[in-house]
């Protein structure tokens, strides 16, 4: 199998970080690969050091759209591809029309189906964005869902004393982007109402300087701890007590079958993706969106309740082995794109 990928995503981000680890992990199974990427030096030194064949590739408006076409559709030429996978909503929008193979949008997010008016089939990350897909048109039978796995190198857990956090104290982890849709300020507000915790975030973005003067307004600023953007994920999660989805909208949320992976127990609030995938008091915790004296009820329960702890973590772990594995991910991608070239071009 041949398959050319077209990406035109952010530097940083859970779908960018999935659509990376999707490819190494299908150059492992033997399908030959271009990569058209944005020019992120660590995008292509990961697949460089993979063996993966990963272009930079402009997508500015500034090329000419009948130039970019012509290149998308040469590489896919070169290539012999039997697919074309077209990553998100932008880079779909690139993607020309008569393109030699097949082509198969991404959804990570509920996105309008104008954007793919080149796609022949569509694969979704959860059940209820499939039916956003078919809702807006898209033929039923060319609509396809694949869950996102996490992928973590191994490594030791970070030292809580690098970042100055006291070994016995409560630790609560996220894993996001600095960005309101995140949670964050939530997730700060619900702080301030668990004296003695201490909060990790990871993550990066527009919100960051905001949310560090809410801690500071807060009196939180000596239990927060501003982790900007890591690779690390795995080493974090093995060092922290409760790993939190904040967020007031998350589509899926790769962090929840990382926290599964990692036997972390998962306090969320219950948005499109946590709702869907998370069975309340069995693999997670959930609470209402925006409501930081909720999810402070929540973390304080878990903090409180060691044997619901290990209970959350050995269910949510069983969840991940079901449905959340490389292994797993991996096999139901190759039967989409297995489909996807049997359906061929849509008439």
């Amino acid at each position: 199998m041949k398959v050319l990928h077209v990406i035109a995503g952010a530097e940083v981000g859970g779908a960018e970080t999935f659509a990376q680890d999707a490819i190494l992990s299908l150059h492992e199974r033997g399908v030959a690969q271009t990569v058209l990427t944005r020019p992120w030096p660590a995008a292509l030194a990961r697949y460089a050091a993979a063996g993966v064949d990963a272009r930079p590739f402009g997508f500015s408006r500034v090329d000419r759209a009948l130039r970019r076409g012509r290149r998308i559709r040469a590489a896919a030429t070169a290539l012999g591809a039997d697919l074309v996978h077209a990553w998100m909503q932008r880079a779909a929008s690139f993607v020309p029309a008569a393109m030699p193979a097949p082509v198969v949008g991404w959804f990570g997010d509920y996105y309008d189906l104008k954007y793919f008016r080149t796609a022949d089939s569509f694969i979704a990350v959860t059940p209820d964005i499939t039916r956003h897909i078919v809702a807006a048109g898209a033929p039923p039978e060319r609509c396809f869902t694949v869950n996102t796995f996490g992928t973590m190198p191994d490594a030791p857990p970070v030292d809580r004393a690098t970042l100055d956090t006291p070994p016995g104290a409560p630790l609560l982890l996220v894993l996001s982007r600095m960005h309101r849709v995140k949670g964050i300020d939530t997730m700060l507000h619900a702080l301030a109402e668990l004296p003695g915790a201490y909060l990790w975030l990871a993550g990066d973005g527009p919100a960051r300087t905001e949310y560090e003067r809410l801690a500071a307004h807060l009196g939180l600023t000596p239990r927060v701890r501003f982790l900007g953007w890591r690779t690390d994920r795995k080493a974090l999660l093995a060092a922290c007590d409760i790993c939190v989805l904040p967020s007031r909208y998350e589509p899926f949320g790769t962090v929840i079958a990382e926290a599964w992976a990692m036997r972390r127990p998962l306090v969320a609030t219950s948005a499109d993706g946590a709702r869907q995938y998370v069975k309340d008091g069995a693999t997670g915790l959930l609470c209402p969106v925006e409501d930081p004296p909720a999810l402070a009820a929540c973390l304080r329960r878990a903090i409180a309740e060691p044997a619901l702890r290990a209970a959350l973590a050995e269910a949510g772990h069983a969840a991940y082995r079901a449905d959340f594995t490389r292994e797993v991910v991996t096999d139901r991608l190759l039967d989409c794109y297995a489909a996807c070239i049997r359906l061929g071009r849509r008439p």
